[in-house]
Formats: structure tokens, C-alpha cells, sequence
């Protein structure tokens, strides 16, 4: 996507991939006037319900078991304060700051929904603090999926200038003294804000935003990695047409096929009578197929996300057109688990033919090149060893693709009984995305040197001859054994920035 200094929010059109742009590196938060303006109608409503005593949960009565509480005048005036210190309680390494950074700009766009019944000046501060490079500081567990309560108190509590943050050199110290070095006072939070900012699920939507963005970068770069191993296979391009594909016309194979024929145009191997087979290993004949489920299980990931960072995740959510405040269980992420853990599943196939191409193009009986590729007449062992992390990649991806358990939960006293685990899932499924990165890089890496090798193989078309030049620009050919691991890194890195990504991302069905 094109480079953007700042991220206009106005609680209805974020993206993934401008939310992942944002939290990277760091732009200039801009919020909706129509936006700060439904705050401010719906945050009139905490003073209507406090003048008239109606129980209204996190806003005139306690919190989880102790719900059914009603609150003194002397006992709201702090309530939104203790709401933070009495749940700031995550755990753990150091949460990354760029996933601090997406979850308060979610926070930032749905509170833009008017629903929140928080002051504007709640959204204002969030947005000043973020302007000036400040990340609050928190660590990574906490939330099991149903509200990010602790993970978002701990946050919070930075607001205020009772935490830590970072700034944007990386320093670490008081939230107050870092906020003050930057000419902004401490947020001061009236009847409900507190509650709004810790009772919502930001934290989760805005990791699974930053874990689909590296999924869809891997699924990119798999792509063009498989169309340059087909290359230097000498692969049958026969299973990609769409005359052929069309007797079972699953959409995601439709668009995966037709990514990968974009991607070898203008290649002599389209042409009749340049495969070497009949019939290829199911790595390379069912490249549609596999990458075409994983696709799919991708578009439904960006739209379950997307939809999630642009609705409300409040409760209770506050209605200014009818005057009410109503319990309800918008914070439940329920979707966010299951797209989440169909996508990292759908990878595991996709993964697996990764490593069966890399394995098929190092072994000369099927790819009639140099073993292991290495160059002719040389002593080096070729690529033999990469296999071993390649097949660790795979292990360690596989594993993360378990599904989460889930069981009643006990929290509260048992009202608060039930979870989703989204933020395991998604965390799995970060990890899933960067594990397939390495792997892409290390079949980039391969394919490249096949295609090298075999002298035979004609001319590439226009976007792989670029694919070649580029991967040659951070890895040179394999001639004499070296160390690879900084190599594979480096492209692991062009992978995460799409720098393999196919000339339309859209037609591949990645927004």
C-alpha cells in the first residue's frame, strides 16, 4: 500500500494493512470531529443515569461478581481510577510496542463509535500520547479472550501517569515524567472512563490485525516462491489453467492459480511442451489447491478483523439516539479464535508443500540438477543442510497450529464463565506467520539457484527475472559452503516488507 504520514480514524474504515502500517512505524494519529462529537453525546449519559441512580453496570454499580453493587456519590468519584489500579495485573516478557500501539489505536477507532459513553478527552489524550511516540509499557499475558481487562488496565494505568512507557527512542521510564517531557498532563478520568479503558477487546483486535498483515505477506511471498520453484523444476503448468480448474471451481483455487500465472507471465514455461513431466509430486501439481484454501481462510481472517477493529467492543454499550445504557457482549471474541485458528491451520498444507518442493528441487532424481544444487565442481555440500531448518520451521509451525483449549471458565465467582482464548490463538498464529516467512525465504532461496542451474530452462518472465535479481541483491549463489542463517533472515525480512508480493495483491483476494 502506498506510504501514508498520517491515519485518519473515524471508527468505521480502518484496515488491516493500515493498522499494521501505523503501529510499525509510528504515524501521526488523526480522530473524526463526527466522531469525538458521539463521544461527547454518549458520555452525557454516565451524568444522566448517576443524577437519576439507575443501576448501570461499571458506571453506578461494581464490577463482575460484585455487578449487583450500587455505588455511593463518594465511591464513583474514584471508581474510574481503582477500575485501573485494582486490574493492572499483566504478566510476563515485555508485550512488542507495536502491539501496544495497535491495540490503543483500535481503542482509538471504536471509541469513535460513540458507544464507549467515554469523554473525548479520554480518545484526545490517547491519540496525543501516540503522536508524540509514547508507547505505555505492559507485559504479554493477561487477557483470556473475553475483554482485554488486564492487558488494557495496564495500559491504561500509563495514561494516567501511574505506569511506565516507552518513548520513541526506546527509553523507558515514568509514564508521568515521559509524558510531562512532552507537554502532556496525566489523563484525569471522570464516571465511566476508567471502565472504557480497560473493558473492551482493542488489545486482541489489535494483534490479530499485525498477525493476519504477516500472514498475508507470508502467503505473498509462498506464492511467488512456489511460480520460482515450478521454474527451476521445470514444473507442468497443465493443473493452473483455468479450463482445468474449472471442473472443481473452488474460488481460492481460482485466485491462487491465477496469482501464480501472473506471476510466471511472459515465462517459455507456459508454453506447450517445456514440462519435464507428465505429472508432477502433489507439491508442485496441487499448488492451486493447497494455496487456494489457505487464501480463502485468509480473506475470512481480514474481514473477521476488520470488522472487529471497527465495532464497538464496549459493555456496557451506551445508545445517545435512545438514551440507554445497555449490558451486552460486544467484547466476546469468539470469531477472532475461530479465523484465527482456521488460518493457521490452512498454512500448515501450505507449509508442508513448501518443504516437500525445497526436498524435491535438492534431490536429483526428481529435479535432474546437481545434488543439493551445489555448483558443478565444487566440494560444498549445497543446500543439503538448509533441510534441517527448514523441517525444525515446519515442526514448530505445526505445533503452534493446535487449537486452543477451552473449557468453563472460573473467573468472578463463576459469572464470568465462559472464554474465548483468542489472544493464545492469535499469539500462535504470529508465530505460525513468522515461522512461514523463514520458511518462504529458504524456498526463494533454493528455487533461485535451481533455476540458475538449469541452463536449459529458457528465459523467466518479467516479475521472476525481478524475484531472481532481488533475492541475488541479499543472497549470492551458493558456490562454496557458507553461513546461510543471516541470509535467510535478511529475506525473511524482504518477506515481511513485500518485497515478493505479487504486481496486484487484490487479484490474489489480499486486501
Amino acid at each position: 500500500m502506498p506510504e501514508m504520514e498520517v491515519l485518519r480514524l473515524d471508527g468505521s474504515s480502518l484496515t488491516v494493512a493500515a493498522l499494521s502500517q501505523a503501529a510499525k512505524k509510528g504515524l501521526t494519529v488523526e480522530l473524526a470531529p463526527a466522531g469525538l462529537e458521539a463521544m461527547a453525546q454518549s458520555h452525557a449519559l454516565v451524568g444522566q443515569v448517576i443524577r437519576d441512580r439507575v443501576p448501570v453496570y461499571g458506571v453506578t454499580t461494581g464490577l463482575g461478581a460484585r455487578a449487583t453493587e450500587v455505588l455511593s456519590a463518594d465511591a464513583l468519584a474514584e471508581f474510574s481510577v481503582q477500575t485501573l489500579r485494582g486490574r493492572a495485573h499483566a504478566v510476563g516478557p515485555e508485550e512488542d510496542p507495536e502491539i501496544i500501539r495497535a491495540g490503543l489505536i483500535v481503542r482509538l477507532n471504536t471509541m469513535l463509535k460513540g458507544h464507549s459513553a467515554a469523554r473525548p478527552e479520554v480518545a484526545q489524550h490517547i491519540a496525543a500520547c501516540l503522536n508524540a511516540g509514547l508507547t505505555p509499557v505492559a507485559g504479554q499475558t493477561g487477557s483470556i479472550g473475553a475483554a482485554d481487562l488486564v492487558l488494557n488496565a495496564t495500559a491504561g494505568l500509563s495514561l494516567i501517569g501511574e505506569g511506565r512507557m516507552r518513548d520513541a527512542k526506546g527509553r523507558i521510564g515514568s509514564s508521568a515524567d515521559l509524558m510531562a517531557a512532552h507537554g502532556i498532563e496525566p489523563l484525569k478520568l471522570a464516571p465511566r472512563d476508567g471502565l472504557a479503558l480497560a473493558n473492551h477487546s482493542g488489545a486482541t483486535g489489535g494483534m490479530a490485525a499485525l498477525a493476519v498483515s504477516a500472514a498475508a505477506c507470508a502467503f505473498e511471498a509462498a506464492q511467488t516462491a512456489a511460480a520460482l520453484s515450478m521454474e527451476g523444476f521445470r514444473a507442468n503448468c497443465g493443473p493452473l489453467q483455468p479450463h482445468v480448474l474449472m471442473v472443481k471451481p473452488y474460488p481460492g483455487q481460482l485466485q491462487a492459480a491465477e496469482g501464480l500465472r501472473r506471476r510466471l507471465a511472459g515465462s517459455k514455461l507456459l508454453e506447450p511442451g517445456q514440462a519435464r513431466r507428465l505429472q508432477d509430486p502433489l507439491s508442485f501439481r496441487n499448488i492451486a489447491q493447497i494455496h487456494g484454501t489457505a487464501g480463502m481462510a485468509l480473506v475470512r481472517a481480514v474481514e473477521c478483523v476488520e470488522l472487529e477493529i471497527n465495532s464497538s467492543s464496549d459493555n456496557p454499550a451506551a445508545f445517545a439516539a435512545s438514551s440507554e445504557i445497555t449490558s451486552c457482549g460486544a467484547y466476546f471474541t469468539a470469531e477472532i479464535t475461530s479465523a484465527a485458528e482456521t488460518l493457521s491451520r490452512a498454512l500448515v498444507p501450505l507449509a508442508m508443500a513448501q518443504l516437500a518442493r525445497i526436498s524435491k528441487l535438492l534431490n536429483p532424481d526428481f529435479s535432474g540438477l546437481q545434488n543439493f544444487l551445489a555448483m558443478p565442481d565444487s566440494a560444498s555440500n549445497g543446500f543439503a543442510p538448509v533441510m534441517k531448518p527448514a523441517e525444525a520451521l515446519v515442526a514448530e509451525l505445526t505445533h503452534a497450529a493446535q487449537p486452543v483449549p477451552v473449557w468453563p471458565s472460573v473467573n468472578a465467582n463463576g459469572v464470568e464463565d465462559c472464554l474465548t482464548g483468542s489472544p493464545a490463538a492469535v499469539k500462535a498464529l504470529a508465530r505460525i506467520a513468522g515461522h512461514l516467512q523463514r520458511l518462504t525465504a529458504i524456498e526463494l532461496l533454493v528455487a533461485c539457484q535451481a533455476v540458475e542451474l538449469r541452463t536449459q530452462a529458457g528465459g523467466l518472465g518479467g516479475f521472476l527475472a525481478q524475484a531472481c535479481a532481488d533475492i541475488r541483491e541479499i543472497s549470492p549463489a551458493l558456490k562454496e559452503d557458507r553461513p546461510l542463517g543471516e541470509d535467510i533472515e535478511r529475506l525473511a525480512a524482504a518477506v515481511t516488507d513485500s518485497q515478493f508480493a505479487a504486481p496486484s495483491r487484490q487479484a490474489d483476494g489480499i486486501r
